[in-house]
């Protein structure tokens, strides 16, 4: 009889252990997939002019505020102080995403794996993974003469550097191919503030590199049948050449540049079905 006590007790303390390892298990799970979003800070700005002031301040600010300062005028580090006007933000404190108008968060896209988008009226770019903002940054798309190429694409080829196929002498690091017969991509290359490419997408060095290790290639069967496309990459909107820089009136509206959820949904709408068919044939793959 003590014995079978004993078995029971045994038996009542493995469930109840069992139960709670579950809870911790459950409770550190729901922890681990609901992330908090985070929240978008106010932050006004000013314009700096002339050349020398803007020298005079770029020369004073540590690498970090350089940077988004920077970033906030489409520019490297090298060619802020070559520009006559700049938007300057009151705050330079915060995460790079605070400075740019894509959204954190797109419900509509949490079952689309990765997705890119280049707005070409803001010369902005964001990268999303399961509908949350993972990464953005300025660039410089094409310039009048050769506009890049608007709507959906998929990334395919990429290369560490690359010659250019519009000038043999312009080397391009962390190319990624998005048309392969137009030669369009995006890479690092010089930001002077402006749309200035051959029709390309350039970025910052550092954003050029993020981007080509975390999108994917496509996979080929032999040298041309596509058996899984790569990363969906959506170029909308135009620039206004031939007016101010649209960031310049930040000073005026720190929210002119916004760009909504619904505006980005009612974008991708057309195109999908398409996304999410691909998508499906590359999981199907195991790619």
């Amino acid at each position: 009889m003590h014995f079978i006590k004993k078995c029971l007790l045994s038996v009542l303390l493995f469930t109840i252990s069992c139960k709670n390892n579950q809870t911790k298990i459950t409770e550190h799970a729901s922890q681990e997939k609901v992330l908090p979003v985070e929240k978008r800070v106010a932050i006004t700005y000013h314009l700096l002019y002339p050349k020398d002031s803007i020298k005079k301040m770029a020369k004073a600010l540590d690498t970090t505020q350089l940077a988004i300062l920077s970033a906030v005028n489409r520019a490297d580090k090298n060619n802020i102080i070559n520009l006559d006007t700049i938007a300057v933000p009151a705050d330079l404190t915060q995460k790079i995403q605070q400075y740019f108008p894509f959204p954190f968060e797109l419900s509509f896209a949490k079952d689309i794996n990765k997705i890119i988008f280049f707005s070409y009226p803001a010369q902005v770019f964001a990268a999303y993974e399961h509908g949350r903002l993972v990464h953005t940054g300025a660039t410089s798309m094409g310039r009048r003469a050769d506009a890049t190429p608007t709507g959906l694409f998929y990334t395919n080829w990429k290369a560490e550097k690359t010659t250019s196929t519009f000038n043999d002498e312009w080397d391009l690091k962390w190319n990624f191919n998005i048309e392969n017969k137009l030669g369009v991509g995006f890479h690092e290359y010089a930001m002077p503030g402006y749309p200035a490419s051959h029709s390309c997408l350039r970025l910052t060095e550092s954003d050029a590199a993020y981007l080509y290790n975390w999108a994917q290639q496509w996979e080929l069967q032999g040298t041309d049948n596509i058996i899984a496309y790569g990363t969906p990459v959506i170029v909308f909107g135009s620039y206004p050449f031939g007016s101010a820089r649209p960031w310049l009136t930040l000073a005026q509206n720190a929210g002119a540049l916004e760009i909504t959820a619904q505006a980005l949904q009612d974008t991708v709408t057309q195109y999908l079905p398409d996304i999410m068919q691909k998508q499906q044939q590359r999981i199907a793959l195991g790619k």
